[in-house]
């Protein structure tokens, strides 16, 4: 873990910038690195540097600056390749990247964007966004970078997210660092330039449901030095590098994670073009239209944009031939059942993962969520909120789980876990590293999204819900593992007991079974929201 500062324009203001630096480091311990992006210098020639390059005073901390944003300081900036400017204090250079002894991975950006040629000694053009670009992204593991320094922020950085304040992200800032923000995925970026502090929501690198999980990014943008405002110009943070992270780890989404403000102006910001604002997402609902390779979204207003109707109610389609699950069907081994509403019953597992491992199962014939109807739904939300409750008031947290791939009857596996055992994160963290191990693509679902928005009915797909609403999804296009749910929740990072991931494995005598049964029932009876109707 490495504790790092990141500081505004600076403006010569230098002994108010380091004596702040030793104040903190007094009061919270030493950092590592100060990195300063925006003007280091200011306009003027002054004596206060002149003690820094003379040795009569010292950084107290490895500092770290960007090159000149105007022809007044690029004097400063001999060496386009970086030089140390005085003791404890390094030019980085005009662009490229920085790698610490810890792996910390560091790009950096001088000057602000110019589309002019010969392009000036104090910007950036095209040319060196698009080699940044180059270096990085065409080597077949990359994944992103630590941290990127711009001067200028990157044009349109408010979209999706919280208010930037005075700034108006439309109007200012570089549509060239749009583009290579989008490309190069940064975990932290930071800025400076518009005398104003604004730290944006993180937003994500990924397409939802499009792409796998990544991680997300936070852009922070910082005041200058000793501003009469007191706007925060000096931020604290603390930093694994990427490449010592698990991947479940890295690619965890903040609570309040928010879409990628560049997402519709990256390839057309590539070329130094004025680019359109994205399109701000209006307050309607989406549904997520997968059956076509470019995911568009398409709004809810009914099937070729024709006013919506209203359904007709429609019997539960019948099974072509016998059904273990279909209630009225002989093939059912009734004495596993527990509990029968209007439209939906609750089973033991047949060689569960514990003795109160039960499936939520429509009474009709229905293959997956997705075939559902709306009174259907509505009584499997029951049954799911109030097992949840049961658990709760036993000491456990449930995970559900559905495979619709190479099954008939919908089986909705509820399976409890000890609230003692692992955190809720925990079990997310071993669904999506276990996935990424066996090579699925396991992306989380939008909030107050559910199946029937991501999946078209007859679609393969297994899809997991945590206790805490989360969801993650995988739309099965070949092979799937049949046994992958149990398989995570068995695991050493769970239930540990990895010898019942396969439940013939774990099959008991009827005798036992019809006891278990038993139990649940009496256990389950004040809960019972069937005795109310």
């Amino acid at each position: 873990m490495l504790k790092n500062l990141a500081c505004g324009d600076v403006e010569g203001k230098f002994d108010v910038l380091f004596n702040r630096v030793r104040t903190i480091q007094k009061k919270s311990g030493n950092f590592d690195l100060l990195l300063c992006v925006g003007n280091f210098f200011g306009s003027a020639q002054d004596a206060e540097w002149e003690e820094y390059k003379t040795g009569n005073k010292k950084a107290p901390i490895q500092t770290y600056v960007l090159g000149a944003n105007n022809q007044e300081t690029a004097n400063y900036f001999q060496d386009a390749d970086g030089c140390e400017l005085a003791e404890n204090i390094t030019y980085l250079g005009r662009k490229g990247i920085f790698t610490g002894s810890s792996g910390l991975q560091i790009v950096y950006l001088s000057g602000t964007e110019s589309l002019d040629e010969p392009v000036p000694a104090y910007s950036f053009s095209p040319k060196d966004v698009s080699s940044l670009r180059t270096m990085l992204c065409s080597a077949s593991q990359f994944k992103g970078v630590d941290i990127l320094l711009t001067s200028p922020w990157p044009k349109y950085v408010g979209s999706f997210g919280n208010s930037s304040g005075e700034v108006d992200t439309k109007n200012c800032g570089s549509a060239l660092i749009s583009s290579l923000a989008m490309s190069l995925k940064p975990r932290y970026h930071f800025a400076a330039l518009e005398k104003s502090y604004y730290e944006r929501l993180p937003y994500r690198n990924h397409v939802v449901l499009q792409e796998s999980a990544q991680h997300a990014t936070r852009f922070i943008a910082l005041a200058n030095v000793g501003n009469p405002e007191k706007k925060k110009y000096l931020y604290a943070f603390s930093i694994v590098p990427m490449k010592l992270m698990a991947v479940a780890e890295l690619v965890k989404q903040p609570p309040d994670v928010t879409e990628n403000p560049y997402r519709d102006s990256g390839k057309q910001a590539a070329g130094g073009k004025q680019i359109p604002a994205p399109q701000e997402e209006s307050a309607c609902q989406f549904f997520f239209d997968l059956s076509e390779k470019q995911g568009r979204k398409r709004p809810s207003t009914g099937r070729d944009n024709k006013p919506p109707h209203a359904k007709q109610p429609r019997k539960p389609p019948q099974p072509p031939g016998p059904c273990w699950f279909c209630l009225a069907s002989p093939e059912v081994e009734k004495h596993l059942v527990v509990n029968i509403g209007t439209h939906c019953y609750l089973a033991l597992a047949k060689g569960g993962l514990s003795d109160d491992h039960v499936l939520i199962l429509p009474i009709g014939h229905y293959q997956s969520v997705v075939e559902l109807s709306a009174e259907v739904v509505e009584e499997v939300e029951k049954y799911k909120a109030t097992l949840q409750r049961f658990f709760k008031s036993r000491g456990k947290r449930c995970v559900l789980f559905e495979r619709n791939y190479r099954s008939h009857h919908l089986q909705l596996q509820v399976i409890p876990v000890p609230l003692s055992c692992c955190a809720t994160d925990d079990i997310k963290d071993a669904f999506i590293t276990q996935a990424q191990e066996q090579q699925i693509e396991l992306l989380e679902i939008p909030e107050h999204s559910d199946i029937k928005q991501i999946a078209q009915p007859g679609a393969a797909y297994f899809y997991v819900e945590l206790d805490t609403g989360e969801k993650l999804f995988h739309r099965i296009k070949k092979n799937f593992p049949l046994q992958f749910g149990r398989e995570v929740l068995a695991s050493e990072a769970i239930l540990n007991i990895p010898e019942k991931a396969d439940w013939r494995q774990c099959q008991t005598s009827k005798d036992e079974e019809e006891a278990l049964a038993r139990r649940f029932r009496k256990d389950f009876e004040p809960f019972d929201f069937t005795l109310d109707d």
